[in-house]
Order: C-alpha cells, then sequence, then structure tokens
C-alpha cells in the first residue's frame, strides 16, 4: 500500500477578468413589442396593488422565467432600486414547472424581488420607451441579427440609449411574467413559517396583522414558528409575505430495536486522552459499561418526566461512537474509542424540532472544542423541492460559522409508508449525510432518496445499518441490541471523520473529501446516487489512508482570495511521452447560505478543473479530464441547468473521475509535461462572500500497466518547489499521543 502523500506549495491566484462583452440577445431569438408591452402591463397592475396594499412599505414582486437562468441572465436593469443593481433586491427564489418555446415541460426559475414603488415606476418607463423602440424602427419584432448590428454601431438613440435598450430588451427575453405570488391556506397544525426580507422589523410587520409574537417564538429574524390561527391570519391578509412554510415536526422518527436487550458483560478501560465526539440525540443513560466515557448533559426542562424508552436511541448511538467495533466485529475499523459529550435534547415521544434547533447553536457555541458532531434525529416527512428545511440551514449556517462538521443520518422510511425523499435534517448541504445498504451493499429497505432542491447530491454516502435478519449491534441501558437504521449507519462515518481531524490532524474540508473520494471509488454508478450518495465509505480507516501500489493519491488545501487559485505544476510522471495514468480528483468546502433564497441556497461556487496543460493561443490552458469548459473564456454554449447537472454547479461537492478502461491509452504530454489544477469561483449575490473560505481536494492517479510510481512523483515534486508528505498513520498516531499527554510540574 502507498502513503497518501500532502502537497505543500504556493497557489498562484488571479483576479476575475473585466469587462464583459457586447449584449446581445440569444442566436437565433426574437422579442417582440407585444411581449415588452405585456411585461409593462403586468408591471402597471402590480403597482396598482401595493399602491393599495401599505403593509411593507414597499413591493414584492415575483419574477418568472422562461427557463432555469444562470446569474448573468438574470435581470440586469429592470427592478433596479435607488442605484442598486437588482441583484441585490432579492428576497427569495424556487422552482416552477412549465413549457418552454419547443412545448417541452421544463424547470423554470423564479426570483422574488423587495424594492421601493418608485423603483417599479422607473422600471415601466423603460419598457415603454423599448416597445417604443421595437415598433419604430424593427418593425415590432427584433432579432438576434439586429443586435449584432446595433452592438456594431448602426443603432437610432432618439427614443432611448443604446446601453439601455440593449439591457432592458434582454431581461425582456428571458422574464416569461411579472407577478406577485401569494400562499394558500395550508397549515393544519404548528409550522415554522418564514417571511420575506422587507425591511420591516418581523415583530413589527406581524404586529401590524394583529399577530402578537414574541422573542421566543423565533429562530432568526425571517423564521418563526406559529400556531394555526396565527398562519390563517396571515394567509388572509399578508399571504404574499409567505416564502416558505413547513410542519413543526413534532415527531422525531428513528429506529425501532428488533430485539430485546440481553444483559451480557460489556469491559471497557478507563479513558484517557481519546478525541471527544458529539453528539445530540434522545437521553443518555449513564449507568452503561461505558458510562465513563461519556459526559452527558440533559438540555430538556426538568418538568419532563423521563422514561426508559427516552434513553435507547441516544445511548445506542453514543455505544457505536465509544466502542462500536467490541460488539460488531465484521466492521472493525481500527479506529479504537472515543469519548464522546451527549447532549440529550429529545425523547422517545413526541417533540417539537423547533425546540432543538433554538439549543443547537447553543450547544456548539458552548463546547468549541468539539469539532465532529453526530446527529441521528430526522424527520418522518419528506423535504420540500423548493427551499432547504429550517433544521438544515440552521445545522449550514453553523457548520459556516464555527469550523464543525456534523455527521447526519439519512432518514428512515416507515413501514407500509410511501414517503421516499428524504426528510430533515438531511437536506443539510454542509453536513456529511449517511444512508444505510445492508451487508450485501443493497440500500436497505427503509432507505429514502435525495436529491435536495432538484439536483444536489444527497445523502453523500453511505454505510451498514443492517436490515431483515442482518442487524447491527449497540448498547442500550439493558445491555446488548440488535438495530437496523441509518441513525446506527452514521455514527460509523462519525468515528472516521473524527479519527482523520483529530488523530490524523485533517482540516474537516480533506477529511470530508477523503471520505467521499474513498466511498466513490472509480466505479460509482450514477443510476443510483439518489439512494447511495457517492458510495460505501470502506470499512477500514487505513483503506481510506493507504492507496494501492499502483496508485499516487495526494491531498491539497487552501483558501479563497481571489477568483482564481491555480498551480500549473504538477509533474504526473510520464513514459516515452505520455502520461500512464487514470485520474480522479474530489472538492469539498464549507459555503456560505441562505435558506431566504430557497432554491439559489448556496452563496459560493467552486468550479474544479484538473487535467494536463496545454498552449492555446499562447496561453497556458487545463484540458480538464471531466471536459469542464464552463469558465473557458470566449464560450457561453453551456446552459445553467445543463451546468448544474454536468459539473455540479452550485454543489459544494465536486468530484471528477475517469473510467477505467482495460486498454487505457496513456495521455500525450504536452509541451510543459506538467498537470494543473484550477479553483474558479462565483458568487451568487455578495461578490466577496467566499474570500478566505478553505477547500480540501484528493487527487488519485492510477497507472495505466500496475506500476507504482510514487518515489518518481515525490521526486519531481519536490524538484518542482512542493513540500511533500507522507501520511502516515502509525506516527501520527504517535504525535497526537504525545501532543495529548498531560504534562505534571513537580
Amino acid at each position: 500500500m502507498n502513503n497518501i502523500l500532502q502537497l505543500k506549495g504556493q497557489f498562484q491566484k488571479r483576479k476575475a477578468p473585466s469587462g464583459f462583452g457586447p449584449v446581445n440577445i440569444q442566436k437565433g431569438k426574437s422579442v417582440s413589442a407585444e411581449h415588452v408591452l405585456k411585461l409593462e402591463n403586468q408591471l402597471q397592475d402590480i403597482i396598482s396593488f401595493w399602491n393599495k396594499e401599505k403593509t411593507i412599505n414597499g413591493a414584492l414582486v415575483s419574477v418568472h422565467y422562461r427557463k432555469v437562468v444562470a446569474k448573468s441572465n438574470r435581470i440586469q436593469l429592470l427592478l433596479s432600486d435607488g442605484g442598486k443593481h437588482p441583484n441585490q433586491s432579492v428576497r427569495g427564489s424556487k422552482f416552477s414547472e412549465g413549457y418552454n418555446d419547443k412545448n417541452e415541460w421544463v424547470k423554470k426559475h423564479v426570483f422574488t424581488y423587495f424594492l421601493a414603488i418608485d423603483s417599479l415606476e422607473k422600471s415601466i418607463v423603460l419598457l415603454d420607451k423599448c416597445a417604443a423602440t421595437i415598433q419604430n424602427f424593427y418593425n415590432g419584432n427584433i432579432s438576434s441579427d439586429d443586435t449584432e448590428r446595433i452592438n456594431s454601431g448602426i443603432y437610432n438613440d432618439s427614443i432611448m440609449s443604446k446601453s439601455s435598450f440593449l439591457k432592458t430588451l434582454v431581461d425582456c427575453f428571458y422574464v416569461e411574467n411579472f407577478r406577485i405570488d401569494c400562499a394558500t391556506k395550508t397549515a393544519r397544525e404548528q409550522s415554522i413559517v418564514t417571511i420575506y426580507k422587507t425591511g420591516v422589523d418581523t415583530t413589527e410587520l406581524l404586529g401590524r396583522l394583529g399577530i402578537n409574537m414574541i422573542n421566543a417564538k423565533m429562530i432568526d429574524e425571517t423564521t418563526l414558528r406559529m400556531e394555526k390561527e396565527e398562519i390563517d391570519i396571515l394567509c388572509d391578509k399578508a399571504p404574499y409575505l409567505i416564502a416558505m412554510s413547513v410542519k413543526d415536526f413534532a415527531e422525531i422518527d428513528y429506529d425501532i430495536t428488533d430485539s430485546k436487550g440481553n444483559e451480557e458483560q460489556l469491559s471497557i478501560g478507563k479513558p484517557g486522552n481519546e478525541p471527544i465526539v458529539g453528539v445530540i440525540d434522545t437521553q443518555f443513560d449513564k449507568k452503561v459499561y461505558f458510562g465513563d466515557w461519556v459526559e452527558y448533559h440533559r438540555c430538556i426542562s426538568d418538568d419532563i418526566e423521563l422514561h426508559t424508552e427516552d434513553y435507547f436511541h441516544g445511548t445506542a448511538v453514543t455505544s457505536i461512537i465509544v466502542d462500536g467495533p467490541s460488539f460488531n466485529p465484521n466492521l472493525q475499523d481500527n479506529c479504537g474509542n472515543f469519548r464522546v459529550r451527549h447532549f440529550g435534547v429529545a425523547t422517545a415521544g413526541r417533540f417539537s424540532s423547533f425546540a432543538i434547533l433554538k439549543q443547537i447553536r447553543d450547544i456548539v457555541r458552548k463546547n468549541r472544542d468539539i469539532k465532529v458532531w453526530n446527529l441521528s434525529l430526522g424527520s418522518a416527512m419528506e423535504i420540500d423541492a423548493n427551499f432547504i428545511s429550517p433544521e438544515a440551514a440552521e445545522l449550514d449556517r453553523i457548520q459556516y460559522e464555527y469550523d464543525v462538521v456534523f455527521i447526519v443520518a439519512g432518514t428512515n422510511k416507515k413501514k407500509n409508508s410511501d414517503v421516499d425523499k428524504i426528510g430533515a435534517p438531511a437536506d443539510s448541504l454542509n453536513s456529511l449525510v449517511v444512508n444505510a445498504v445492508d451487508f450485501n451493499g443493497k440500500p436497505a429497505s427503509y432507505t429514502r432518496r435525495g436529491p435536495v432542491l432538484s439536483f444536489f447530491y444527497k445523502p453523500d454516502v453511505c454505510y451498514y445499518g443492517g436490515d431483515g435478519p442482518d442487524k447491527i449491534v449497540v448498547c442500550e441501558p439493558l445491555g446488548k441490541a440488535a438495530v437496523t437504521g441509518t441513525s446506527f449507519a452514521a455514527p460509523w462515518i462519525t468515528r472516521k471523520m473524527a479519527y482523520l481531524i483529530h488523530v490524523m490532524g485533517l482540516s474537516r474540508e480533506v477529511a470530508k473529501a477523503l471520505i467521499i473520494d474513498s466511498a466513490a471509488g472509480w466505479d460509482r454508478q450514477d443510476t443510483i446516487k439518489y439512494e447511495k450518495g457517492y458510495g460505501i465509505v470502506p470499512r477500514r480507516i487505513e483503506d481510506i489512508l493507504y492507496s494501492r501500489e499502483d496508485e499516487i493519491r495526494f491531498i491539497m488545501s487552501g483558501s479563497i482570495d481571489e477568483y482564481e487559485v491555480y498551480t500549473y505544476n504538477i509533474p504526473v510522471p510520464q513514459d516515452m511521452n505520455a502520461h500512464p495514468f487514470f485520474a480522479k480528483a474530489t472538492l469539498a468546502y464549507f459555503p456560505q447560505s441562505d435558506r431566504n433564497q430557497g432554491v439559489d441556497y448556496t452563496s459560493t461556487e467552486m468550479d474544479i478543473h484538473f487535467g494536463r496543460i496545454a498552449e492555446q493561443k499562447g496561453k497556458a490552458v487545463i484540458k480538464a479530464i471531466d471536459y469542464n469548459k464552463q469558465a473557458e473564456e470566449g464560450l457561453n454554449t453551456i446552459y445553467e441547468e445543463d451546468a448544474r447537472k454536468l459539473y455540479r454547479k452550485w454543489d459544494n461537492v465536486k468530484h471528477i473521475s475517469e473510467a477505467l478502461k482495460e486498454n487505457g491509452r496513456p495521455r500525450k504530454a504536452y509541451q510543459s509535461g506538467m498537470w494543473g489544477l484550477s479553483i474558479k469561483t462565483k458568487e451568487r449575490l455578495d461578490p466577496k462572500a467566499g474570500r478566505g473560505l478553505q477547500f480540501g481536494v484528493v487527487v488519485t492517479l492510477r497507472e495505466m500497466n500496475g506500476e507504482n510510481r510514487i518515489d518518481d512523483f515525490i521526486k519531481m515534486c519536490m524538484m518542482r518547489g512542493w513540500v511533500v508528505s507522507r501520511l502516515d498513520v502509525h506516527t501520527q498516531v504517535d504525535v497526537y499521543v504525545k501532543a495529548e499527554e498531560e504534562i505534571t510540574f513537580e
């Protein structure tokens, strides 16, 4: 086996290309004066509505697009508010469905904006002049050929300037309708409701509607728990305020044991300085044999009477993290034992997720020494197609702010249930979400599926959770018990994550990328991605931290300080002027996110390019192994929806891989003989939102002829100025033990 290598060196930085090309409508398309006037009339009706409705001191407008649009295709001039770019007024986004101009049923973007009424009036003036220009000079219909001639200098500016005309025209091309979208009465019980940001304090705003709110009911400035009666008032008086609503999951779903406990004696030594893992779950029974390894905190009211069953789930989950391999020898991972700080936030019965939401941030904030958290609680309800659950959004915010990682169970399907999609909080983007497989590697009968927001890969990975007669053994208050469920698959991955971060000293970004990369292997099957994620994580930690003798596997990490960070200096070994390697790479990062933005949830996109360096038109370029051409200058042929499907655009995990072929042909070595890695960033709203964001990359090269070329690679890297170190498990364990030793002064 070969050690994983860590490459440290200087990444180069590059600012984003300045300036934009000419403003054109899509080739072969046109815009009619009739369409522009239709949009103008819609805005007139919207103004009339908001002149009567004074609740929010402004206007909410939903812009319905013809298709899923890139940031560059959103409106650029219309709906400009007080000189600000329209993007700064976006308050939410979602998908609708409908027919396109080819009569195909497709997804379409909908963005909701908040702006001043006088800004709408200015947009109407622009639309009126645009329609007049099309009618007077282009016979009521302007084509892409016409806009090309305008850009060459042929334009009559007697009605409006060339720049304003073209920008307004392109806005109209992409926009299908302007509307005021309103929620309907759907709530039958207590729900968590999010309202649009309007610049008015939420408590004051709801007070104007006769709804008395107290801070105890608020999760953040726009999300709050409301009773059915309060939701009814909101729907009657201001349905346009509701951005999203979801039932306050009053039942936390977890797995029921299928066998009775037995009191077989188990034993474990006293804890030392083993890494500490955080668990947020039901209660923990300190009387179990490993009780000394667990610091237990009861986080529910003392007024709540606890029963034996309230301790089962939490104790079982924590037992795996502390000592799982002792009673599951077939799942021996060689990670050792872990200490646990256990926070009992729920009981076995019905419980409000709102109450848990209010606690999680406080728990993490007060326990900054814990980097890895296990959360095996989940909802029986399916996630929504157009927004992230409140639970997942809070986990994502916490992970962005506190440099921690959550391992989350993929949620279970109850027997005879028609529920298919995963439930909250398994839709958390920053968390590592774990589904369950049986011991034959097939998705367990109770597993639920992704995706999240129509295209995000969730779950991320899967692991053994038992199914049918094959169970996972845990320790409950009464002794050993046999169980099944995603709740008991997740803790095994928590152990591995804690080992990588605490013992091996890796960042959470690299650790997450390593786990996903090891699960994906070389034979990932996209047909099952929404049940198994990227694949089954290997059992032994050595299978994550070592590679085959014919593989070179290395990790790199850094941060984003400019539009692009890159290196064109990776010396992949050659044989007869060719590179005899298959290649794959995995990128992971933890972006800022905003639930209020709906389907456009993540703020920062990292676009990875990895491959040989070639010269094109006097410039060095990366010939990406996945043929990714999203960021190539002069190319604008990849539609937003295709970029999301093909290149995982806006996803916070990128995995690119070549298929292994028996008769693979070595790649021609270009002029420099070097390979390169580039990460380019895009921001949805704030151009500086991603600055300083950390990333981790895992690269694997497999030699086509089975040769071990790792020593050649190391020597060549060192010649190119790289600092290369081998990640050695045994060495790192010794380093960790010495670092954690308590020093006593005489």
